[in-house]
């Protein structure tokens, strides 16, 4: 038995008695059973109740075991000199406030149906992916698509969490904020952090002073990648090397360990050295991106700004020294919508926030939900499932579902936990 499920019973009313009791005889009515309360102190503020027809208004306390108020040491406590009821599942003993009052204690497992906690324990003790599986199909679908919208502002907001931290790192400026989350989007999974760290070794004010030449961009990206350090055949990586020890010298950069960066597993598409050539060429063909970005409307718009390919060595090579067959390196649609979903609509989603600008907020939220859903092995599993996101909003709302509510098994904190525990109660 766990409080949340008591919580759960509280915050409901899910009672299905004509008339609730104290533990000491006297009539119960729950006016209101106050606001949930996730911080410390008592479980329920604000609560309305009336215990023999007077009127209660207080804080209500939430126990498994009456016994658990002195586990906790309420009785010393002066945020819990406001109770006007504790609600228990076992009422093991008296207590009293730290005035030495009795508290008057309601004890729940006489007054609901058995088949509510039944039906929770059988989903919280689920072995399957979600521990709801197999009772999905049941799900209120008005409830399931409500919660989805619900989750897709959760996600972003708790995405601009980090953003945040990172804005107030580089002493609020927007545009360096911008440039480390695109540099780390454009390493995707694999080098991430790599990619991160790049952009961190390479301030974006340097990138700035020379992006109008993009040989200068690019020996300053690969330098600082640790990858400028060999002795080469080809005359362009040759040429970049030299660049960059003079912009070294002359800005005491150092650059990172080459070894940082994956190839293995990895298309040669998606090779470091053609996602760093990728973003130089962004860097150098870009005039306030982020501005552009912020303000843009469509993903027309956006992809139109990241129509990008590498520089010309790179169309017959993946690595410097190694020729390969003649291809243009351009970013794929798939890696635009990546980054739109990954970086563009949460730094939108912030920006908005940050300067009370719904209307761009609202936009950020417009891009993912025109968006086509996401594929990889989360959406594939909730599909299976019968949960079929029609955008990326949809599939970000799934991704936050899985990992924040189904994983921890938070089931009494989800709408559609709630609805199928719920259920039990309902008329038929």
């Amino acid at each position: 038995m766990k409080e949340e499920f008591i919580h759960f019973l509280w915050q409901y009313r899910l009672f299905n008695a004509p008339e609730l009791l104290t533990t000491d005889g006297h009539s119960l009515h729950i006016i209101y059973p106050g606001s949930s309360n996730i911080n410390s102190g008592p479980d329920f503020s604000a609560a309305r109740i009336k215990i023999d027809g007077t009127l209660w208004a207080g804080n209500v306390e939430i126990h498994v075991n009456s016994s658990d108020w002195y586990k906790h040491k309420h009785q010393h406590d002066d945020a819990y000199s406001n109770i006007i009821l504790h609600v228990v599942m076992h009422h093991d003993k008296e207590i009293t406030d730290k005035r030495g009052k009795l508290v008057p204690v309601f004890e729940v497992r006489k007054f609901f149906d058995s088949a509510l906690l039944s039906t929770y324990e059988r989903i919280v003790g689920s072995k399957t992916w979600i521990p709801c599986a197999g009772f999905l199909d049941s799900a209120d679908s008005l409830i399931v698509m409500n919660w989805l919208s619900r989750l897709l502002v959760e996600r972003l907001e708790n995405k601009s969490s980090e953003i945040r931290k990172f804005y107030e790192y580089f002493e609020n400026n927007w545009e360096q904020t911008f440039y480390y989350f695109l540099a780390r989007n454009f390493g995707f999974k694999i080098n991430a952090d790599p990619f991160a760290l790049l952009s961190q070794k390479t301030p974006y004010l340097i990138l700035a002073r020379h992006k109008d030449d993009l040989t200068q961009v690019e020996a300053l990206l690969f330098g600082q990648a640790g990858m400028l350090q060999a002795e080469f055949k080809d005359a362009y990586p040759s040429v970049l090397k030299k660049e960059y020890e003079f912009l070294r010298h002359k800005y005491k950069l150092e650059p990172m360990d080459k070894s940082l960066w994956k190839f293995g597993k990895l298309r040669p598409s998606n090779f470091p050295t053609i996602r760093i050539a990728q973003f130089a060429k962004l860097i150098h063909q870009s005039s306030g991106l982020f501005s552009k970005l912020i303000q843009s409307n469509s993903v027309n718009d956006i992809k139109h700004m990241l129509d990008i390919k590498s520089s010309p060595y790179w169309k017959n090579h993946y690595q410097f020294d190694k020729s390969s067959s003649s291809r243009i390196k351009k970013l794929g649609e798939s890696a635009v919508f990546n980054i739109i979903v990954n970086t563009i609509a949460p730094l939108m989603f912030v920006y908005g926030t940050e300067n009370i600008k719904p209307e761009i907020k609202d936009r950020a939220i417009q891009l993912l939900t025109t968006l086509p859903p996401e594929e990889n092995h989360i959406i594939k599993n909730w599909e299976g499932l019968g949960i079929k996101p029609a955008n990326a909003g949809e599939s970000q709302a799934l991704i936050e579902l899985k990992k924040y509510y189904c994983t921890p098994k938070k089931c009494l904190s989800c709408a559609i936990g709630l609805n199928l525990i719920k259920q039990v109660n309902s008329p038929g």
